[in-house]
């Protein structure tokens, strides 16, 4: 997979998450290796980015185990971003899993 494809399924993976529930930069991290190989550099580095384009903002939490948390919350910017990278994802697929049966692609 290309890296700027590669890019775009992570960003929809992080605001797939983050659609769900408000969560903090490691939380995401362990979320997303359970299903496909990442690690923390490269999650912390797109939640900057994804930040910076106004698609999440973050906010301090208080945690029982240490210092506050730094979460990060889905902004009305992201979801509709996420909307877009799911629909763009879902026709890759659809056209992916057309040629891989041998079907003719509409």
């Amino acid at each position: 997979m290309n890296p700027q494809q590669r890019k775009s399924n992570l960003d929809l993976c992080v605001l797939a998450l983050l659609s769900k529930s408000d969560m903090y930069g490691y939380e995401l991290v362990n979320r997303i290796s359970d299903a496909v190989s990442v690690s923390e550099g490269t999650i912390y580095p797109l939640l900057k980015r994804i930040k910076d384009e106004g698609l999440v903002t973050t906010y301090l939490k208080e945690s029982n185990e240490g210092p506050p948390r730094k979460y990060y919350a889905i902004t009305d910017i992201g979801l509709r971003r996420k909307d877009v990278l799911k629909n763009e994802f879902v026709a890759y697929v659809k056209g992916m899993n057309a040629i891989l049966e041998g079907a003719e692609i509409l």
